[in-house]
């Protein structure tokens, strides 16, 4: 994880905007630099680093002896750098492999550029020849970014929320900051006097299910199963890359264990110098510390183990959700053991890169309620909807709840080959088979990593993050409303439609976490869009599948 940051229009001194640029800092605690840009009054660029390759030439904002018009700044992870230099024989001057970025937009210019890149990004170029600053964001939103953007035509863009709260129009109006649109790229048009802007053009440069215009490796059989095996294969594969330690978060389920043992194999293969350690967290009880422990000893890892008690997360609850900047329900409730688990990780160990299951059950219809599909359609609009909607859920939980820390997440679920690949494959196979949600998933690999992965792992039935790090008798999503209940009056949520007319909080929970919220991010309520929820499945108040049917048979 790294932060970008960057102000113009705003007529302010650097000393002035510093503070607002440090309230990312936590994203890249090995490198800092602010700038101004040569010639365009009003303008700085912000950069908090951490290093996972080239430490020596890989700092940002990036300029090229030969290019100095371009001031490059990416959050993200190029994994095809080293085959496009080659295809188009750039000479690079630094080990970085977003440096290509800046060489492919000199060919190519914005848009082919972002089409070519396979990986995870948040992009910014400012173009001073042309007096043009772009940004762009990956198909799935897996890096963060975000745009403040007065009438008055002053431009704030930042990784997070935060670093852009505070800047008002000069008659004080709280301004809506927006997240940028994954598989989207904006280019302005900066004045030199003022850096003040004007939007050119705003539009997608690819969706979830469009096939990626980049190159791959692989080649596709006529077996599902085993194009499946072998583009989540690949998909792991590259996301290796790195010069610090690897590690996985694990917690005994299908995704997080089948990632873990991939990971594992390659490193194996590729001679890595250091076992690989994985991480679990759960209650006293938890069931995703019994299963985790499991496939941690027949994949012969590293594994740490994190037990925590109801009142240390309490604790926490606010400082969690200032790091989400969301007051989703399901969003702050599975985020405040992952924020746990990253600190842990942070303070005890030299783990830098985490590799993780996210994505898998919104591609793969791994949720219990697409049991209730009404037909394989609707379950496939669903999954693409979800994959749209995963910046303001799932990644932006895992993305908060790690770089909070220091830390780096990896998510090879959400490669766009293997996304685009699943979402062609006929429907009706996609679906929950014989009463098992992501079969094909597990059917595809079931044989393959014996020696690795155990078969009752493989067929574990879902359970939520949430869910698993609780005990059987008390869960976590019951005793953060007890929490919350013991907090909050009954007035109170009486009269929360009064107060919030906007997402009305339902519950004691609900409530609890949009008034804390509303302490640091007055006027963004927006930014949560609306509250996570299972379809189909009747008016449910509470994102639990523990209050589902279907899990509870």
């Amino acid at each position: 994880m790294c932060g970008i940051w960057a102000l113009l229009g705003y007529d302010h001194s650097v000393s002035s905007e510093l503070h607002h640029a440090l309230q990312i800092a936590h994203r890249g605690p090995d490198f800092f630099r602010i700038e101004t840009i040569p010639h365009y009054n009003h303008s700085f660029l912000a950069f908090h680093r951490l290093s996972i390759m080239d430490d020596l030439t890989g700092q940002q904002p990036m300029r090229l002896y030969h290019l100095p018009h371009l001031h490059l700044m990416y959050n993200g992870e190029i994994y095809n750098h080293k085959e496009l230099i080659a295809e188009y024989d750039f000479e690079c001057t630094t080990k970085m492999d977003g440096e290509v970025i800046l060489h492919l937009y000199n060919k190519f210019g914005i848009e082919k550029t972002l089409q070519l890149l396979d990986g995870v990004f948040a992009v910014s170029i400012f173009d001073t020849l042309k007096g043009e600053f772009h940004i762009g964001r990956d198909t799935y939103g897996v890096r963060p970014l975000f745009v403040l953007r007065p009438p008055s035509g002053e431009l704030g863009v930042s990784s997070e929320a935060k670093g852009l709260i505070g800047l008002t129009k000069s008659d004080g109006d709280i301004i809506k900051i927006q997240p940028f649109l994954p598989g989207h790229y904006a280019t302005f048009k900066v004045c030199k006097n003022t850096g003040m802007t004007k939007l050119i053009v705003e539009k997608s440069f690819t969706d979830v299910d469009m096939l990626p215009v980049f190159k791959t490796a692989v080649t596709l059989t006529s077996d599902v199963k085993e194009n499946v095996r072998n583009l989540l294969t690949d998909a792991v594969r590259k996301r290796l890359m790195a010069e610090r330690r690897i590690g996985c978060m694990l917690s005994g389920g299908l995704d997080s264990s089948l990632v873990a043992a991939l990971v594992v194999k390659l490193a194996r293969e590729q001679g890595f110098a250091y076992p690989i350690q994985t991480f679990s967290i759960g209650l006293p009880g938890s069931p995703d510390l019994i299963a985790a422990k499991k496939v941690a000893d027949m994949l012969g890892t590293e594994h740490h183990e994190v037990t925590f008690s109801a009142e240390e997360a309490f604790a926490l609850l606010h400082d969690v959700t200032y790091a989400l900047e969301s007051y989703d329900i399901t969003t702050n409730r599975a985020s405040i053991p992952m924020y746990m688990l990253s600190k842990y990780i942070r303070q005890n160990t030299d783990t830098v890169v985490l590799f993780s299951g996210e994505g898998a059950d919104e591609l793969a219809q791994g949720y219990i309620y697409f049991h209730k599909a009404p037909t394989a359609n609707d379950a496939h609009e669903e999954s693409k909807r979800l994959l749209r909607d995963l910046y303001l859920y799932d990644n932006l939980r895992a993305d908060r709840a790690v770089s909070a820390h220091g830390l780096e997440l990896r998510v090879p679920f959400l490669d766009k080959k293997f996304c685009s690949y699943y979402l062609s494959i006929p429907k009706e196979m996609v679906q929950p088979q014989d009463g098992v949600e992501k079969h094909l998933l597990r059917s595809s690999f079931d044989g393959y990593l014996t020696d690795f992965l155990p078969s009752e792992v493989l067929w574990r039935a879902k359970e939520a993050f949430s869910d698993g790090v609780s005990s059987a008798k008390d869960s976590w999503s019951v005793q953060l409303g007890r929490y919350a209940k013991s907090k909050i009056t009954e007035e109170e949520l009486t009269k929360a439609k009064e107060f919030y007319p906007v997402n009305t909080p339902q519950t004691y929970e609900a409530l609890f976490f949009r008034k804390s919220f509303e302490t640091k991010f007055q006027g963004q309520t927006h930014l949560t869009p609306y509250f996570w929820m299972p379809k189909w499945m009747g008016n449910i108040s509470d994102p639990s599948a523990r209050v589902l049917k279907h899990y509870k048979q």
